[in-house]
């Protein structure tokens, strides 16, 4: 009898055990692993007042999980490696200013896009470069994986002149300011921003190049609940006016 009981509850135990594992693992499924760019103001960067990263895209995301009822964390890692996250598996989306375009459609399924914004060329205050033909035998940055990027590598053989890779914008900015490099492509928003806010000795050329929609990203034909909370989400904020509102915060 005593062994009976001790078998029942050694089994017990064992029950109790497999439960919580898969109770913890239901858990963590149901909270989305999110990547995003660590330094692209205004729609990512980091607070040091709140010690935590805000932005456009921090709000939007908090916004439409609350309004979706999902659970999610956040890693604000950079541009390039919130792509390889995702297209690894390591995360389950991104939100970083990614331009929704036919190339990455190829890799990435999108949301409907939520802000619109395009490329600009960019020199340091002094500089003399006052369009694309100056642009011969000098020298740009590049910021890696974005669609500012492919456009300079797209005009660089009409316009004569090389491309040197960054990892983030401010490493990016400081290359053109410092003098390294004659200029720089960014998105428009972006680089006006640091341009008002951050007092960044740069100033824009000409008009704005090659428009489009940033989107919120998986990796192609995986998480597509994640995509249409997303889509919903957007479409609530819009219509009761947190998505103005966010919008307003950053001075849009």
């Amino acid at each position: 009898m005593k062994l009976t009981k001790r078998i029942f509850a050694f089994v017990l135990v064992c029950v109790m055990l497999v439960c919580t594992v898969s109770c913890a693992d239901k858990e963590d499924s149901d909270t989305y692993v999110i990547y995003s760019d660590n330094a692209f103001a205004p729609f990512e960067f980091y607070d040091k007042d709140s010690d935590a990263y805000i932005g456009v895209d921090m709000d939007i995301l908090a916004a439409i999980a609350e309004d979706q009822g999902f659970k999610y964390e956040i890693h604000n890692e950079g541009f390039d490696a919130a792509m390889g996250a995702v297209q690894s598996g390591q995360a389950d989306a991104m939100i970083a200013g990614m331009t929704i375009n036919e190339k990455r459609k190829a890799t990435f399924d999108f949301s409907d896009g939520y802000f619109e914004d395009g490329s600009v060329l960019v020199v340091s205050e002094t500089s003399e470069i006052a369009s694309l033909e100056d642009l011969r035998g000098k020298s740009v940055a590049a910021k890696k994986g974005t669609t500012s990027t492919t456009y300079a590598e797209s005009i660089k053989e009409k316009y004569g002149f090389t491309i040197e890779y960054f990892e983030d914008s401010p490493a990016m900015y400081q290359a053109v300011i410092g003098g390294n490099h004659d200029a720089c492509f960014e998105d428009f928003s972006v680089i006006g921003w640091a341009i008002k806010n951050d007092n960044i000795k740069l100033r824009i050329v000409g008009e704005v190049v090659n428009p489009g929609y940033y989107g919120f990203a998986v990796k192609k034909g995986q998480n597509a609940e994640l995509i249409e909370m997303f889509n919903k989400g957007l479409k609530n904020i819009k219509e009761n006016g947190k998505y103005d509102e966010i919008l307003a915060r950053y001075g849009y």
